[in-house]
């Protein structure tokens, strides 16, 4: 009989040879077995066992997977960052009988550094504030939640003694952030009946009060930055906010703002926005400032845009 030579048993042989061939063959530098062989009719064939190559494979998969799935969750976790920091940006606004106002921040990432409040002193009272926190990112997000709580669960004091409420939230900004941390901060009493703001420029860019006459008055510096000393003395200034006049505090994300040939949005511009929109309301002034930086800078922002506008009624 014959069946060696029909196709199924031969190939059947050639495999059970290969196989053999296989296990007596030691593996190559690169890592799988090889063997080569022949058939009868003289046709040349090769297997190859490629084990280390496949797991280095699988292994580069596994990575590719993991390294995908931890940049969803890390997008995921910035995201509810987000929702988190914006429920910290003042939720309502009393009501002034004298004064209307308005604040934005438009941030350059996901989260950041800059923030402002309107907190409700009592007895017909305002408070204003316009913070600047020091670094970027995650880092800035955190020492802005700790400032805001700072302020916000003392607050209660600062009607009756302004620098004392400021001594305060300096001493535990400095005592809860790290050596180097620091925020510029602006922060006003408004009083609704006598139209006086009393206020602190703690390192902070100068405030600016366009009268409306066309004068331009500057709230200047009266103390340093919070964050960075323990022994931190506060002394206040104070002005007037009459019907027609214009207030605006604002952040270095306005004022730094850079076009595409690296030249800065600065003062000048800003003033003259408020010179040319001033019979806007405080909401659509605001509006009106955030459009025309946006509409001067680069194609990215590359800073947080916050602002406070304010206008005597």
């Amino acid at each position: 009989m014959r069946f060696l030579h029909t196709p199924r048993l031969r190939r059947i042989k050639y495999k059970q040879q290969a196989e053999a061939r296989l296990a007596d063959n030691p593996g190559p530098v690169w890592g799988g077995v090889f063997t080569r062989f022949e058939d009868p009719d003289q046709n040349s064939f090769a297997l190859v066992a490629l084990d280390e190559v496949s797991r280095a494979i699988d292994a580069q998969r596994r990575a590719a997977a993991e390294r995908l799935e931890s940049e969803r969750r890390a997008a995921h976790e910035l995201e509810i960052a987000k929702e988190v920091q914006l429920k910290l940006f003042p939720q309502s606004m009393p009501l002034l009988g004298t004064l209307e106002y308005a604040g934005s921040c438009i941030q350059a990432h996901q989260v950041g550094g800059d923030y402002y409040d309107f907190l409700s002193l009592g007895c017909g009272h305002l408070g204003m504030v316009l913070s600047d926190i020091s670094g970027k990112g995650i880092g800035a997000a955190l020492l802005m939640a700790n400032l805001q709580a700072n302020l916000r669960t003392q607050f209660a004091t600062a009607l009756d003694d302004p620098e004392r409420f400021l001594r305060s939230v300096n001493q535990l900004f400095y005592e809860n952030t790290a050596e180097s941390a620091y925020a510029s901060l602006f922060y006003g009493d408004y009083d609704d009946q006598t139209r006086r703001l009393r206020y602190a420029n703690c390192g902070h860019l100068s405030g600016l009060l366009l009268r409306s006459d066309g004068r331009l008055e500057r709230l200047d510096s009266t103390c340093t930055v919070l964050g960075l000393f323990a022994d931190w003395e506060c002394s206040m200034s104070e002005c007037i906010i009459g019907s027609g006049d214009t207030l605006a505090l604002y952040t270095d994300g306005v004022t730094e703002s850079l076009n595409a040939s690296d030249e800065e949005y600065g003062e000048d511009r800003l003033v003259e926005v408020l010179r040319q929109k001033h019979s806007l309301s405080a909401d659509a002034l605001a509006a009106s400032i955030v459009n025309a930086v946006q509409s001067f800078g680069a194609t990215r922002q590359y800073d947080d845009i916050t602002l406070i506008v304010a206008k005597g009624t």
